[in-house]
Order: C-alpha cells, then sequence, then structure tokens
C-alpha cells in the first residue's frame, strides 16, 4: 500500500520559530500508508528579501528518502526542485547527481524537520553513535542539492548530537517522542502553545 491508497494520518504538527533571524516555519508529520510525509512551508527573509519556500518528502516505511519536491519563491521569482532517489541514485529534475550517490536521506538547509529522517532510522541507543555518513542537503535559497558530511550521536533518550563538515558544525537537538526536533540548538525552537493567565 502506498500513500495513494489511503489518506494520510497525522503523526505531529506544530510551527517552529527561527531563532537567527526572522522566520516561521509551519510542519507536518504524516502517516500514509507504509510510507512517511514530512510537509513544511517556511517564511523568512534571505539576504534581506522576504522569501517563501514550501516542501513536501516522502520516505519509506524505514525512513529512507524516496522523493521531494521542493519550492522557493522570493525577490528573484520562483524555483522548484524535484528529487527523486532509487537505490541510492538521486535526481535532482530528471537528471542524476552523482555527488550524492549513496546517500539514504535528504537534509533540508532551511528546517529542522529532517533531522528526523536519520533519528528515526538509526534507532540508535544512548551513547551510540552513527558514525560518519553523507546526506544529500538541499542548500537554501538556491536550492542546489549537494553532499553533506554528518554524523549523530544519542546523549540521552530525547538529545542528540549532530555534527558536519568533519566537526566544523555541531549543535544539540532536543526531540519528542517522535523524534521531530522541540529545540535544535541557536537556530530552531518548537513554539508552545501560550498559558492563559488570570
Amino acid at each position: 500500500m502506498s500513500f495513494m491508497d489511503s489518506s494520510p494520518q497525522s503523526v505531529v504538527s506544530g510551527l517552529w520559530r527561527w531563532l537567527k533571524g526572522t522566520g516561521l516555519e509551519r510542519f507536518e508529520f504524516l502517516r500514509a500508508g507504509d510510507e512517511w510525509l514530512f510537509r513544511g512551508t517556511i517564511l523568512t527573509l534571505a539576504h534581506d528579501a522576504a522569501a517563501e519556500a514550501r516542501y513536501e518528502i516522502t520516505c519509506d516505511r524505514s525512513f529512507r528518502t524516496r522523493s521531494a519536491n521542493v519550492s522557493v519563491r522570493d525577490a528573484a521569482g520562483e524555483r522548484t526542485l524535484q528529487i527523486d532517489a532509487q537505490e541510492g541514485r538521486w535526481y535532482e529534475n530528471g537528471g542524476e547527481n552523482q555527488t550524492v550517490a549513496g546517500a539514504i536521506d535528504i537534509d533540508l538547509g532551511w528546517s529542522p524537520s529532517t533531522n528526523t529522517l536519520p533519528i528515526r532510522r538509526l534507532g540508535l541507543d544512548v551513547g551510540q553513535t552513527s558514525g560518519e555518513f553523507i546526506a544529500a542537503w538541499v542548500r537554501f535559497p538556491e536550492l542546489t542539492l549537494q553532499p553533506l558530511q554528518q554524523e549523530y550521536l544519542r546523549l540521552s533518550d530525547r538529545e542528540y548530537r549532530y555534527s558536519s563538515r568533519a566537526g566544523a558544525f555541531v549543535a544539540n537537538v532536543l526531540v519528542d517522542n517522535d523524534g521531530v526536533a522541540l529545540n535544535y540548538e541557536g537556530f530552531w525552537q518548537r513554539v508552545e502553545r501560550s498559558k492563559e493567565t488570570n
């Protein structure tokens, strides 16, 4: 069964706030038959210009990326990126990108949503590391697909240390029970419902 055979069921949805500047993302994580879907709409300022990005990612039951549709609209116009992944081979807008050959996960530079993919796929025990691996990284706002070396270390039940470029970038990621980011150190934070006061 694929997502075409059954209506997607929401796992979690919410809003992230960008901590480095002006930006919000509304996201959805859904189950659709034997696949997982990730959808988001991002509103932010990129190079001092308003930008809107949308994406939908489809993964198999093991959280391996199958496809993605990504678009950006800003002062330069609208750009789209169609990605298909087939047994370690990645295609962007119909052409093969061999620089990311062998990658399993897509990683969106403007969103913390795709951290869920390796976190759920790897199923690390506390104290265990993934070792270094290559992800197919989508750079924003250019919408280019390029390799990015990454590693995850599970620090506790709900916290991971993410590093990339051989440790040149490091951040702790706190997740909820579904492996979706609550706080991505210094970059994104889940917006929680405000409590009413009398």
